[in-house]
């Protein structure tokens, strides 16, 4: 008996989408299932809406390449498109004791083929950005903003148009390999059913570890452990720089930053806190802690200024005081389920990536085709 549907894939967000899309635009009759009621309620849109350049991220990595091709592709869809976006740059700036790690952050991002990037002296800082106080900086020029939403609901049309589908409300209960693809078993407004693919796609995010364990056959011990690090983020009244400012990254993430949004405003964030069950809440009382970091380089700043915005959670597979890991892309050749690719840790720079994600995980199935055993 045939399957049902060509793939299927699990997650609406702005990766699942992209993945959808270019499965959809590669004649594979795609479906994007989705338990929220909308698309992109997670993640994809409680960022801070960056398109990254590539510079902090291990030479080779999946992070690396990924996000370098995804920069590229992304300029080029939000100008096909007329998806909101703006090349604004970015200040990535270092105290005295931090002039080490910025040299090997400005060479790594070199080796990573990252381009439009310059060295600045503290005075050529303040020439750029009079108001930010540092030693030194790197002004990376392809750094820029977009707006998340503008850009799921482009890859949701191309989508469609390409006859994929999205079905919202929808909680996937099992996943099964059977002889005529993966079966997955399903709740869709309280209703279970089961539906059979050739291929699926785990882009849950959030929600992606937790699958991983409901997926039959899976290697658990390929498996790493979930963590969530929630990022809140403070609005400011006026706009004292043009461009975004990032002080030295930390282990769990990239600093308490300055983002000039779209609309002129800007927003400090995110910082790092490890939660264990999902709360998007934003402690009024942590603005005393951003003004603390972003008196580093920006002394003028004052706390009761900062109010809260809104906050996003990070879908992380290293936890406190680890190392950050590179993206899971796992394919049959790495658990040996045909037809199955699992994604885990699609952290930043997921968003700037997902065009490139796309493309891998299409050439990912082509492979794997294949390998499933004829009957």
């Amino acid at each position: 008996m045939p399957a049902d549907v060509d793939a299927i894939v699990i997650g609406a967000g702005v990766v699942g989408l992209a993945i959808g899309r270019a499965l959809a635009e590669s004649g594979r009759d795609t479906l994007v299932v989705e338990h929220h009621r909308q698309v992109g309620q997670e993640s994809s849109s409680r960022n801070s809406g960056v398109i990254h350049a590539g510079i902090y991220y291990e030479a080779d990595s999946l992070k690396a390449r990924l996000c370098v091709r995804g920069k590229r592709l992304l300029y080029g869809y939000a100008a096909e498109k007329n998806i909101a976006h703006k090349r604004c740059g970015k200040l990535l700036i270092a105290a005295d004791a931090q002039l080490a790690h910025l040299r090997d952050l400005h060479t790594k991002a070199l080796r990573n083929g990252v381009q439009e990037l310059q060295w600045l002296s503290a005075a050529e800082v303040a020439e750029l950005e009079p108001e930010v106080h540092c030693a030194a900086g790197v002004h990376s020029q392809s750094t820029g903003i977009i707006d998340p939403h503008e850009l799921m609901t482009a890859l949701l049309g191309d989508l469609e148009s390409a006859g994929g589908m999205v079905v919202l409300n929808t909680i996937v209960r099992r996943v099964r390999p059977v002889s005529e693809g993966i079966e997955l078993e399903f709740e869709n407004d309280g209703e279970v059913g089961t539906i059979v693919a050739r291929s699926v796609v785990n882009a849950a995010g959030l929600a992606a570890v937790a699958l991983s364990h409901q997926i039959e056959g899976y290697p658990r011990e390929q498996i790493p452990r979930g963590y969530f690090a929630r990022g809140s983020y403070f609005s400011y009244p006026g706009r004292p720089f043009q461009r975004l400012v990032y002080p030295m990254p930390t282990e769990a993430g990239l600093g308490i930053h300055a983002t000039p949004d779209l609309s002129g405003d800007i927003r400090f964030g995110p910082d790092v806190e490890w939660i264990d069950e999902i709360d998007y809440g934003v402690d009024p009382t942590r603005a005393h802690f951003f003004a603390a970091a972003i008196r580093e380089y920006w002394p003028a700043v004052t706390a009761e200024r900062l109010k809260p915005s809104f906050a996003g959670i990070r879908s992380k597979i290293a936890g406190p005081g680890e190392k950050a890991r590179d993206f899971m892309i796992a394919g049959h050749e790495t658990h040996g389920i045909a037809g199955l690719v699992n994604l885990l840790g699609i952290e930043s720079p997921g968003l700037t990536a997902c065009l490139a994600i796309g493309e891998l995980v299409c050439t990912m199935l082509s492979s794997s085709e294949g390998t499933r055993p004829q009957t």
